[in-house]
């Protein structure tokens, strides 16, 4: 039987970090920028961590 092949989409969105959680980048910051506080632009650039109830289904995809 071959290998199995990972998601592309999913392996180019998350990656892991070096303790093996899941890391992510926030939505919401690619256009309509004009209403949205600076405060909140300057948020959404930062990274965030896969939930734990996503954790399995994201791993599966990007490590197949």
């Amino acid at each position: 039987m071959p290998k199995m092949k990972s998601n592309r989409a999913s392996a180019k969105r998350f990656r892991t970090t070096g303790s093996g959680k899941i890391r992510r980048n926030k939505a919401y910051a690619s256009h309509i920028l004009t209403k949205k506080s600076q405060k909140r632009k300057r948020n959404l650039r930062k990274s965030g961590l896969v939930s734990a109830a996503d954790e399995k289904r994201v791993r599966q995809l990007i490590t197949r």
